[in-house]
């Protein structure tokens, strides 16, 4: 197996040299990179995670803390947080933060100091005023995505105005008789997602002189088999049949456009179904959603995180999304 004094001496330079070449460390011309990095390449040499921990005190490696694993929302995150992060020569851990309350307290008490990270990424979590005095305890860079957090560097996305531009797309096409499809306050996560999703879909009803009807707005799980069951509750009601849905994440909306068909209505000209989040399913169900972009908000919290440790520029604390309109919502 070659070793670092193999590549300096092919590459005719001294061993710090190549240290500084292939840690991106350190002041080296371009030429003299490109001829570190040939030779280690022709030789098949790999750094050392634990002798690069070593000589820079650093593992290279970045806890992730997710409350899911089998959502696609988080997922994304994490998928963007992680091909950022190996494109820059880091490792993750991931840590997923599950109900049972000694799992957790494992993850705080012991993982996070046993596995020496480097800097920790927390996506959409409710830390107890003991986990953060214990993260802070750390020392460590700390970046959460969903918040706020006021102790922690946070990158959020607005809800309310999230909810409001999809509610205010359908009232612009006429709509007033628009159902919601919210989430119960257990998938709040502490930060009152569905809360404030429910509250922009009401605010923006009440500017348009529109009174919100109880009896349109039901509960799922984020799930397309939850906006399934919501969906068709909606339309087989006693009530007045909505008009269009509104459905708090793509996932429900999807369910309730496969609700649509099979009560025999068609969408968007018996119904007009909007969602949120950017689904990769979307387009498939040609489904008009907000996008709040999950793949770049992992991408841009790895940024954060490598800005922190020295390695990037800051990204901005506030997250985009952007109305994205398909085949799914029409006038009235």
């Amino acid at each position: 197996m070659a070793s670092i004094d193999d590549v300096a001496r092919l590459a005719g330079v001294s061993t710090a040299t190549v240290s500084r070449a292939l840690s991106g460390r350190g002041k080296v011309s371009d030429a003299t990179r490109e001829r570190v990095l040939s030779a280690a390449d022709s030789l098949g040499y790999v750094v050392s995670s634990r002798a690069s921990s070593l000589a820079s005190g650093r593992t290279r490696t970045v806890g992730v803390i997710v409350p899911y694993l089998d959502r696609w929302f988080f997922s994304t995150v994490l998928s963007g947080v992680s091909s950022a992060l190996m494109r820059a020569g880091f490792d993750i851990t991931l840590y997923n933060i599950t109900t049972d309350r000694e799992t957790r307290k494992h993850v705080f008490d012991t993982f996070l100091r046993r596995q020496g990270v480097d800097a920790v990424i927390a996506v959409s979590i409710r830390f107890e005023d003991d986990e953060i005095r214990q993260l802070s305890g750390l020392g460590l860079p700390i970046i959460a995505i969903g918040g706020p957090h006021p102790s922690l560097d946070t990158l959020t996305v607005d809800e309310l105005g999230i909810a409001r531009l999809a509610t205010e797309h359908l009232i612009g096409l006429g709509h007033r008789h628009i159902a919601y499809i919210g989430a119960g306050p257990e998938f709040d996560e502490g930060f009152h997602v569905p809360t404030n999703r429910r509250l922009g879909f009401e605010k923006a009803l009440s500017d348009a002189g529109i009174p919100v009807d109880p009896s349109l707005v039901v509960a799922a799980d984020f799930t397309i088999a939850g906006g399934v069951r919501a969906a068709t509750q909606l339309l087989t009601g006693s009530g007045a049949r909505p008009t269009a849905v509104f459905a708090a994440s793509d996932e429900m909306a999807i369910g309730a456009i496969l609700a649509a068909r099979e009560q025999g209505l068609r969408v968007p000209d018996d119904l007009s179904v909007i969602g949120i989040d950017g689904h990769e399913l979307g387009a498939i169900f040609d489904l008009t959603t907000v996008d709040q972009f999950p793949l770049q908000q992992g991408e841009r919290a790895a940024a954060a995180v490598l800005a922190r440790l020295g390695e990037g520029e800051v990204p901005a604390a506030e997250l985009p999304f952007v109305l994205t309109e398909r085949g799914s919502t029409a006038a009235v």
